[in-house]
C-alpha cells in the first residue's frame, strides 16, 4: 500500500449498513506484508446464492479456477481473501494451497467445501502458504460480525492507496434491501468480465442464475469500461452474493432477470458497480487524474469501445495529460490504430469542452492558452466524434505519471 492518498480519492466515504445474513472478519497472517490485514473472512447464511465473473486470461490463478467449478453449485456459505500472494502461476502447488484454504474454512464455517469461495491478489509467482489460514480463519470465524466493510476493504488492497466501497438502498417489493460492494485495483487493470477483485453482497432474495445475469450485464458498462495500463489480471474475480434474508420483511423471491420487479433493484446494483469501477480508476497507480474517453458518432458501440479503449490504453495519450498537454494528435494516432472504421476528415476532438480539432485538422478558434488552463483539472474529458453512425461508448482511465514506473519497478521488491 501507499503511504500517501491518491488526490483522486473520494472526499467522503459512505456509512455501510449492516446486511442480514453477511458477517465479516479480517486478521493479520503474514502472507506478505508486516504490521496489517491481508485475509478476509465473510461468512454467509445458509441459501445464500452466488453468482460470479472472471477474468478471460489463459493463465488464471488457482482461485479463479477453484471458483469456476463451485460457482455451478449456485450456493455460498464463506468467502476467503488474502492480499499480498495471488495464488497464480504456482502449479499443483497453488491447486493444493486453494484446496487447504477451503478445507481449513469449511471445517471453521461448518459447511462443505464447494460453499467457499477464494480470491487472492499480489505478487504472481510465489507459492502461498496456506498452512497460514489454518487457526486464522477458526478464530475468524468465531469472531465475525455484520458489519466493518471499510475494514474488510482494507484488508485486501495491495498498492491501493484508498479502500473502495459503495452502497445502495432500494424497494424490491414492499422491503426496502440493500446492495453492498467494495472492490481493490490499482494497477495491472483493464478488466476482462471483472474487476482484479470485487465482491457485492444483498439481502434480496434472488435465485443464482437471474443473479448471474445481471452480474454478467452490470460489468460491461462498468469494471470492463475501465483501463489503468491494458493489463488484463491473471486474478480478476467480481463475486455477488445474496443471502435472501429480505424475503422476510416482504421482498418477492426473484427466479428471472428478466422479472420487471427487478427495474429498482438493476439501476441501484449497476450504480454500486458503476461506483466501485470509478474507484479503481482514481486509484490507478500514480494517477494524478480522472480521464473520461467518449467516443461518438462510431459506426457501432463495439467499435466506440475498441477505439475509446486504443486512446485509454496508449502511453503517449496518458503521458500527455500527466504533462497537461492537449495533444490531439496523440488521440488522432490512438483512433487510427484501433482498426476500427474511421475517416480523417471527419474527426473532431475535444478536451474538458473545449473543441481542439474540426473536420480532419486543428479548429479554427483554437486557443492554447484557454486548453492549457483546462488540461490542469484533477478531471480530464475527451470527446471524440467520428462522424459516421450512431455508435457511443465510454471508458475511464487516468494519466501516466514516474511514479506508475517506481510502484511497478519497486513491486517484489
Amino acid at each position: 500500500m501507499s503511504s500517501s492518498v491518491s488526490p483522486l480519492a473520494p472526499k467522503t466515504v459512505p456509512d455501510m449498513p449492516v446486511i442480514a445474513g453477511v458477517r465479516l472478519a479480517t486478521a493479520e497472517a503474514g502472507i506478505r506484508y508486516k504490521n496489517r490485514t491481508d485475509v478476509l473472512l465473510a461468512v454467509m447464511d445458509k441459501g445464500t446464492a452466488v453468482a460470479g465473473v472472471f477474468t478471460r486470461s489463459k493463465c488464471p490463478s488457482a482461485p479463479v479456477e477453484w471458483c469456476r467449478v463451485k460457482l455451478r453449485g449456485g450456493k455460498a456459505r464463506a468467502l476467503v481473501v488474502n492480499s499480498g500472494n495471488a495464488n497464480a502461476f504456482t502449479g499443483k502447488t497453488g491447486r493444493s494451497s486453494t484446496a487447504l484454504t477451503a478445507k481449513i474454512a469449511a471445517k471453521a464455517v461448518g459447511c462443505s467445501e464447494g460453499e467457499i469461495f477464494l480470491a487472492s491478489t499480489g505478487v504472481i509467482g510465489e507459492p502461498l502458504d496456506a498452512t497460514k489460514f489454518d487457526g486464522v480463519l477458526g478464530r475468524l470465524a468465531e469472531t465475525a460480525e455484520p458489519g466493518d466493510y471499510l475494514a474488510a476493504a482494507k484488508a485486501i488492497m495491495t498498492t491501493d492507496t484508498f479502500p473502495k466501497v459503495a452502497t445502495a438502498t432500494v424497494k424490491l417489493g414492499k422491503a426496502k434491501v440493500t446492495i453492498n460492494g467494495m472492490a481493490k485495483g490499482a494497477g495491472m487493470i483493464a478488466p476482462d468480465m471483472a474487476t482484479m477483485l470485487s465482491f457485492i453482497f444483498t439481502d434480496a432474495p434472488i435465485a443464482p442464475a437471474a443473479l448471474q445475469a445481471l452480474l454478467k450485464s452490470g460489468v460491461e458498462d462498468t469494471f470492463n469500461a475501465v483501463t489503468i495500463d491494458g493489463d488484463t489480471s491473471t486474478s480478476d474475480t467480481l463475486l455477488a452474493f445474496a443471502t435472501g434474508a429480505a424475503a422476510e420483511h416482504g421482498a418477492p423471491k426473484i427466479s428471472r432477470a428478466s422479472d420487471p420487479r427487478l427495474k429498482a433493484f438493476v439501476k441501484a446494483f449497476n450504480q454500486v458497480l458503476a461506483n466501485l469501477s470509478e474507484q479503481v480508476a482514481r486509484d490507478g497507480e500514480g494517477a494524478r487524474k480522472l480521464v473520461e474517453i467518449t467516443v461518438e458518432g462510431a459506426k457501432t458501440k463495439a467499435s466506440a469501445r475498441k477505439i475509446a479503449m486504443s486512446i485509454a490504453n496508449s502511453p503517449l495519450v496518458k503521458t500527455a495529460i500527466a504533462g497537461e498537454d492537449a495533444n490531439w494528435g496523440r488521440v488522432v494516432m490512438a483512433v487510427g490504430k484501433a482498426g476500427e472504421p474511421a475517416d480523417r476528415d471527419k474527426l473532431s476532438i475535444s478536451f474538458n469542452g473545449i473543441r481542439v480539432a474540426k473536420s480532419g485538422a486543428r479548429d479554427p478558434s483554437y486557443d492554447e492558452a484557454q486548453v492549457s488552463e483546462a488540461m490542469k483539472a484533477p478531471e480530464i474529458a475527451i470527446k471524440v466524434s467520428l462522424g459516421l453512425g450512431k455508435g457511443r461508448d465510454r471508458v475511464l482511465t487516468c494519466d501516466l505519471t514516474k511514479e506508475y514506473v517506481a510502484i511497478n519497478g519497486d513491486y517484489r521488491s
